[in-house]
C-alpha cells in the first residue's frame, strides 16, 4: 500500500508543502526588507477543505482503479507549485520598500505553527496505521 496515496496523508502532505514554500517566500521578504521597490509577497491560500473533499470523493486525476469492492479506493494528486502574489504589508517607505519586519514575523510564527500542527496530525495518523496493522513500537 503507498501511504503517501492515502487521502489524508496526501492533504498533510500538499499542506506541509504549501506552508514550506509559504515560509520561502516569507524569508525572501525580510531578506529584501532594505531593497529599495520591493514589495512584499505571500501565497494565495489553497482552499484545503474543497481539496480534501475531492481527494475523499476520488476526483483526482490518477485514482488507483479498485477492481473489488472489498478494496480501498486510494487517489494521489501531484502537488505543484503554488501561486503567490504581492502583498505589501504597509504603505510604501520613500524608497518604495513595503515590507514590515513586524507583520512578516508575525505570517512566519504562524505558519511555524500551522506546520507543526500538520507534522503532528500526520505522525498520529501513521501511529493509528501502525497500530491498526500490530506494529506498534516500531
Amino acid at each position: 500500500m503507498d501511504l503517501p496515496a492515502i487521502p489524508l496523508l496526501s492533504m498533510l502532505k500538499e499542506r506541509m508543502s504549501w506552508l514550506n514554500q509559504r515560509q520561502n517566500v516569507l524569508s525572501e521578504n525580510v531578506a529584501n526588507i532594505d531593497t529599495p521597490g520591493y514589495t512584499a509577497r505571500d501565497l494565495k491560500p489553497v482552499d484545503f477543505e474543497k481539496a480534501l473533499k475531492a481527494a475523499t470523493s476520488g476526483a483526482f486525476n490518477n485514482a488507483m482503479a479498485v477492481t473489488n469492492p472489498r478494496h480501498i479506493a486510494l487517489s494521489q494528486h501531484a502537488a505543484g507549485a503554488f501561486d503567490d502574489e504581492n502583498t505589501p504589508d504597509i504603505e510604501s517607505n520613500p524608497s518604495g520598500n513595503s515590507v514590515s519586519l513586524e507583520q512578516e514575523m508575525i505570517k512566519v510564527a504562524d505558519t511555524q505553527a500551522q506546520f507543526q500542527a500538520a507534522t503532528n496530525l500526520y505522525a498520529k495518523a501513521i501511529d493509528m496505521m501502525k497500530t491498526a496493522i500490530g506494529k506498534t513500537g516500531m
